[in-house]
């Protein structure tokens, strides 16, 4: 299609499902800090005045899991009280066990079958890039995750005082032959206290909110609608129940690009899920930045327990030199598990800090520098 409008959306760390994605990475923290091999698959479930933690935990470290969540839900905001859902008023449940030995045996190089370090799971997973934006991610996303991530910031410095944790945002952009032209509609949603009238939050999503994030991307006559309920007094965990894993979609890249099915949050890098996903993002930037494509999307499958990869696609949509770009591909990177780790680090307490707004597009992640051997490809 040479003209189309393409929309996608992103909620703020105070969502349901952001909530639990963040106490989910809080613990993986945790147990990283002190024994950086620690293997972790947290499942988090929160609604009223409960949290459930669950899932399968090997490590040396020793966890005060009620400790974190409560710390965990002091950082987003929920410290109200009045509220069901407040961090100190709040009932947490812990359901962990220890991780399956018939995984770790796949996944320990010293008893792999492969004699590496194995996946952690079979699947597929993706990665995109495109030069739509500086960033290299497609615009619609990278836009709303800027309307909830400066809904949080006027929040946080007590700017806008009525402000509530709980939003969402998004964006439809128009496209012409593959290029965004202007964004035609931004819906906003955002929890506030009862002294904030409709009226009120619209004025200064219109006039304050939308023109300092967006930049050249916002217009005074864009189709905006705000609250369109009329009311949003009720939410997070209080009126909304939330899952880790959940927003797979508003943490890659609001369907732009393709998703192999997995979360991320709560997921030691052993799993593929998360660190294959982080390497392919890491690859189609370095495809895109060295000028090989103007877009590309990166698929890599595993089988569990095995090392290398059942298969590597490079797909450029037309956009460059599809067989020069798969050729880089296979030549400058390595999809094994361990090389995947020790090539972006990920042997590190950083996971807290991909939780909210995407877990691509933002600087100091290391997937999303852009290294010298892309420049070798050109």
């Amino acid at each position: 299609m040479s003209r189309y409008i393409f929309t996608s959306e992103s909620v703020s760390e105070g969502h349901p499902d952001k909530v639990c994605d963040y106490i989910s990475d809080s613990i993986l923290d945790a147990c990283i800090e002190q024994d950086k091999h620690s293997r972790v698959a947290c499942e988090t479930l929160c609604k009223s005045g409960t949290v459930v933690v669950a899932g399968e935990i090997t490590t040396r470290a020793t966890l005060d899991y009620e400790r974190i969540v409560r710390q965990a839900v002091k950082d987003i905001g929920y410290s109200d009280p009045s509220e069901p859902f407040c961090d100190t008023t709040l009932e947490v449940i812990s359901l962990i066990t220890r991780q399956s030995g018939e995984i770790d045996q796949g996944v320990t190089a010293a008893t792999s079958q492969s004699g590496d370090q194995g996946a952690g799971d079979q699947g597929i997973m993706f990665g995109y890039a495109t030069d739509e934006s500086p960033e290299l991610m497609p615009l619609p996303i990278l836009l709303a995750h800027k309307l909830t991530k400066g809904l949080s910031d006027d929040r946080k410095a007590g700017t806008v005082s009525w402000l509530r944790p709980d939003s969402k945002s998004q964006v439809s952009v128009l496209y012409e032959h593959n290029t965004p032209k202007e964004v035609t509609a931004v819906v906003v949603s955002t929890q506030h206290s009862p002294d904030a009238d409709q009226k009120r939050i619209t004025e200064y999503v219109r006039e304050e909110l939308g023109p300092r994030v967006l930049g050249q991307w916002w217009r005074n006559n864009v189709t905006l609608y705000v609250n369109p309920t009329g009311s949003f007094t009720h939410g997070g965990p209080s009126a909304d129940a939330g899952v880790t894993g959940r927003k797979i979609i508003v943490d890659s890249y609001g369907g732009a690009g393709r998703h192999g099915g997995g979360a991320f949050s709560g997921k030691d890098p052993s799993k593929v899920d998360r660190s294959s996903a982080y390497f392919c993002r890491f690859v189609a930037k370095q495809v895109v930045a060295s000028g090989l494509a103007k877009k590309a999307e990166i698929q890599v499958g595993y089988a569990i327990g095995m090392a290398r990869p059942v298969s590597v696609k490079v797909d450029t949509f037309g956009t460059g030199d599809e067989q020069a770009a798969a050729e880089f591909v296979t030549n400058a990177f390595d999809f094994r598990p361990r090389a995947i780790i020790e090539r972006l680090d990920l042997l590190r307490p950083i996971y807290r800090s991909t939780t909210n707004y995407g877990h691509f597009g933002r600087p100091g992640l290391p997937w999303e520098v852009v290294e010298k051997t892309a420049a070798v490809a050109r």
